[in-house]
Formats: C-alpha cells, sequence, structure tokens
C-alpha cells in the first residue's frame, strides 16, 4: 500500500480508501459482511474510511461504528452532512443550526467522540460560505472534528470558500471529494487546478464509474451488476453516452490486456497517477471486490499507458456529462435562469 499526505494537514493516508456507501441497505451488506469487509481493509493497510449520514439513512455510519470497534485509533474517519435527512426542510443544507445537530447525529451513530475529516456533501446554494465555514470552525475548537472539507463541489465555489475563510480568518477546507475516472475527466480541466492550487487533499469517489471500469461490463454479456438494478438510465445501451463509455471500455480493456493489468488495475492506477489526487476510494460490496481491488494498490501505469488511455478518453472530457454532480443550478432549474 502507498501513502500519501492528505493536503497540507501532515496527515498521511492510503492510497486506497475504503468508501462506505456499500456498507448497509445500498449495497445490502449485512454487519458480519461489513465487518469482514472493513477488516480485512485495515489488514491490509488501508486507513481512511469515509462514509455519509445519508447513506441508509444512518445505517451505513451505525455498521462502520460497530465495524471499527477496538481499531478506531487505527483510522482516519471521514464522514459527511448536508444531503436531505428525512423529509423536515431544515434537516439537511450547511446552516449551523444543521451542522451541529448532524455532527452529534453522527458521533452518536459512529460510537465515537471525533471525526478526523467532516466535509460538506454537496454546496448548500441557500448557505452563505461564511454560515456553513464559521459553524466548522467552531466545531473544530470543540476538538469534535479534526479538519473539514467538501464533496463534488464546483470550482468557483472552492475558490469562493478559500477567500472567505481568509477575508472573515475561519478554519479552511482542507480537502475535496469529486467523482473522477477514465469515463469522466472533466475534474481536470477546472476543480484539480484549484485543489493544486490551495493545497487541498483529493478523495476521489466513483473511480470504477458505478461498475463500468470494473470488468463486469463489456459489450458481449448483459449488464446486470448490482448498480445497474437500481439506476437503469445509466447503464441501457440505448443512451449515446452509455454507448460511448461501452466503446471505451472495450478499448481500454485491450489497453490493460496488453499491459497485463485487470481493468480494475487500470482504472484505480490512473486516478491515483494524477498528481492532485490523494486518494481513490473503492466501495467493494463483497469480499472478491475488495481483493480484486486492493491488488491495484501499488500500480503505477507507465507513461505509454497513460497516453493510451488518453487517446481513448481525452484529458478534461466527460463522456456522461448529464451525470454531474456539480451542475450549477441555473442550468437545472429554469427559474433560476429566466425572468
Amino acid at each position: 500500500m502507498q501513502y500519501r499526505t492528505l493536503g497540507r494537514t501532515g496527515v498521511q493516508v492510503s492510497t486506497l480508501a475504503l468508501g462506505a456507501m456499500n456498507i448497509g441497505p445500498i449495497g445490502g451488506a449485512s454487519q458480519a459482511e461489513a465487518d469482514a469487509l472493513v477488516g480485512a481493509a485495515l489488514d491490509a493497510g488501508v486507513n481512511l474510511v469515509d462514509t455519509a449520514d445519508v447513506y441508509g439513512n444512518g445505517l451505513s455510519e451505525e455498521m462502520v461504528g460497530r465495524a471499527l470497534a477496538g481499531r478506531r485509533d487505527d483510522v482516519v474517519l471521514a464522514t459527511k452532512a448536508a444531503l436531505p435527512m428525512g423529509e423536515d426542510r431544515n434537516h439537511r443544507g450547511g446552516s449551523r443550526r444543521w451542522l451541529v445537530t448532524a455532527l452529534e447525529d453522527s458521533l452518536r451513530r459512529l460510537g465515537v467522540d471525533h471525526v478526523d475529516l467532516y466535509q460538506i456533501h454537496r454546496w448548500d446554494p441557500a448557505t452563505d460560505d461564511e454560515e456553513t465555514l464559521s459553524a466548522l470552525t467552531d466545531l473544530r475548537r470543540t476538538g469534535k472534528i479534526r479538519y473539514f472539507g467538501t464533496s463534488t463541489y464546483p470550482a468557483h465555489r472552492l475558490v469562493e470558500a478559500q477567500w472567505t475563510a481568509r477575508e472573515h480568518h475561519l478554519g479552511r477546507y482542507v480537502t475535496e471529494q469529486p467523482s473522477y475516472s477514465i469515463l469522466q475527466r472533466g475534474i481536470e480541466a477546472h476543480v484539480l487546478p484549484v485543489t493544486q492550487r490551495y493545497g487541498l487533499g483529493v478523495l476521489a469517489w466513483s473511480p470504477l464509474a458505478s461498475g463500468w471500469l470494473s470488468g463486469a461490463i463489456r459489450a458481449d454479456r448483459a449488464i446486470t451488476t448490482h448498480r445497474s438494478t437500481f439506476m437503469p438510465q445509466r447503464f441501457d445501451p440505448a443512451v449515446p453516452a452509455n454507448q460511448a463509455r461501452m466503446d471505451a471500455v472495450e478499448r481500454l480493456a485491450t489497453v490493460a490486456d496488453e499491459a497485463g493489468l485487470t481493468l480494475i488495475q487500470l482504472a484505480l492506477g490512473f486516478v491515483t497517477a494524477h498528481p492532485a489526487v490523494t486518494a481513490a476510494l473503492i466501495g467493494p460490496r463483497t469480499p472478491e471486490h475488495l481483493r480484486a481491488q486492493l491488488a491495484a494498490a501499488d500500480t503505477v501505469l507507465t507513461p505509454d499507458v497513460l497516453d493510451a488511455i488518453d487517446a481513448i478518453v481525452a484529458p478534461g472530457v466527460d463522456l456522461a456529462p448529464h451525470e454531474k454532480n456539480d451542475t450549477p443550478p441555473a442550468l437545472l432549474d429554469p427559474a433560476l435562469r429566466r425572468r
């Protein structure tokens, strides 16, 4: 396992980190299976575990907390808040009112007295940066969080938040967690240059592109992955973006074969090869998935392999731009762009 410094914090984290979205109802893992996955990951050298309050409506945090019993000090523990937790309109977002409550709820579910990294799951357009950063700064002073970061923020919001922290003498975000894979490279054009400029650690989620780069999706077989059962539109071959992904996967499989790698090793090695990336978040559902992904822990892609990938999916290009999670609100809601 390789390790890198998380931004400018001085904290060393493994280049493969365990994402816990599949621990709980989403992935269907039982507590015994979660214990086995977390234990095997830690035994292999993984030392960062990332979850969120919204995963399974809190159940993922509960299961992760139980799985970490006795090993809490071995782990850089990260969770997230801001996405809706129930129907109440104030049980979401980046307000002080909600973040203080959400953190207490997460600590209780995790069974810990602090988390190492607390992340705002999505930018909240209704809340001023100063409000959110002030709350997070105070929470850090209490010792209940060590650092705070963002997830899936547009580049301009990352910059604004850095300026706000400087202007008001508040703590600043030290990490960003964006979606990044060979098939979704858009952040190379805007987000990653910003994270490098401000020294943010980058924890890349969905490095296997929702399973497209797992090796289980190929042109000669039906798509029957777990993710495709509840997100069928992202795998429908009649959708042009999905056909483009399938074409790219077939060409990437050839590159992997010629390099003596699995497609998973190629995909994870690509993500961790970018100098701005600290770690790739893997989200295994089974021990077999975990073993296949941990096999990429020491994968280093050669320049000719990276060039071959660039020839298939150009730098800065998203093959499915409609699936981006950082689209400005005005592009999604006509009422925000029309007078």
